[in-house]
């Protein structure tokens, strides 16, 4: 048995008469760049959130760890403004690639899941 997904692409190819479903594709193509738009959102906000908490839940204490994050930034040499890049982009991954898996539910479209009980 196949996939869902599999499923409606050849009964959309058989209705069509050998032509794909473009419209189709098209939707799956937009709720996918939505899909990876939240998930980037979400862990721009994971990180937010850990600034927040680092702050005592308060802006002043926010904007002091932002503050003090920027001067020591400002400060550091090259090597280590590196190292610190290098760092931000791997939390960012894994971050994200948690999210992806927690919202793995969210990556087919509803309308492919409801239509797959369906017979074409």
């Amino acid at each position: 048995m196949g996939s869902i997904i599999a499923q409606r692409r050849d009964a959309a190819v058989r209705r069509q008469g050998g032509r794909g479903d473009f419209g189709f594709l098209l939707y799956a193509l937009l709720h996918t760049v939505g899909f990876l738009a939240v998930t980037l959102l979400m862990t721009w906000g994971a990180f937010v959130l850990f600034f927040v908490a680092i702050g005592g839940f308060s802006l002043d204490g926010t904007m002091h760890q932002l503050a003090n994050l920027a001067t020591r930034y400002v400060a550091a040499e090259p090597a280590r403004i590196a190292d610190f890049k290098l760092l931000v982009v791997a939390l960012h991954v894994v971050v994200a690639g948690l999210l992806i898996v927690f919202r793995r539910h969210a990556i087919v479209p509803r309308d492919v899941i409801s239509a797959g009980g369906k017979s074409a």
